[in-house]
């Protein structure tokens, strides 16, 4: 069950990963974000994500403790990530909404986290699966995760062309004076 959940695990992050690709390659047909917000995007987007992180606390409570890491760094950095993370992103969801979040069209966020980072809700998403993987120290979770986190750190190169087409120069002056990531 393990090794059919690790490959599911990749394979969602792959299949995510290819689409973000396939959309920085080819934007007029890219897939993230959304052309068009649908009934169907909400399950097109939150069924992968929600699913490989459901896959990832389960590769994590199996694989519990499998790696040699200490248990301060486990305990003392593993739950502050988790926890900041989580912090971040429900504050700015709580912003923007579901559907946004999700790839709905709305308005260009400069405030709160996103002062400080173009991204912050994909660099605490990333913050929240490697505290996941360090509290864990579990390998499957750190095969998994690391997949997931290159998906997240791959996903505003798709997202960007997007927002300058929709925002303008709105969107390229915060992009001059905000950094991607941190």
């Amino acid at each position: 069950m393990q090794t059919t959940l690790i490959f599911l695990g990749l394979g969602i992050a792959a299949a995510t990963l290819a689409s973000i690709l396939w959309s920085i390659a080819v934007p007029d047909r890219r897939i993230w974000p959304p052309r068009r917000y649908t009934v169907m995007t909400p399950v097109l987007v939150w069924v992968p994500t929600l699913s490989l992180f459901g896959i990832l606390i389960v590769l994590g409570i199996w694989g519990w403790g499998d790696l040699a890491l200490a248990g301060w760094l486990r305990f003392g950095v593993g739950i502050p990530l988790i926890l900041v993370g989580n912090f971040v992103v429900w504050s700015e969801v709580a912003h923007f909404g579901i559907p946004q979040t999700g790839g709905a069209e709305g308005t260009l966020r400069t405030a709160g986290m996103y002062r400080y980072s173009r991204n912050p809700q994909y660099v605490a998403d990333i913050a929240i699966v490697g505290g996941w993987i360090i509290l864990t120290s579990a390998r499957p979770a750190l095969m998994v995760g690391m997949a997931g986190i290159l998906v997240l750190i791959a996903a505003p190169f798709a997202e960007e062309p997007w927002l300058k087409e929709k925002y303008g120069s709105e969107f390229e002056e915060y992009r001059a004076s905000t950094r991607r990531f941190l």
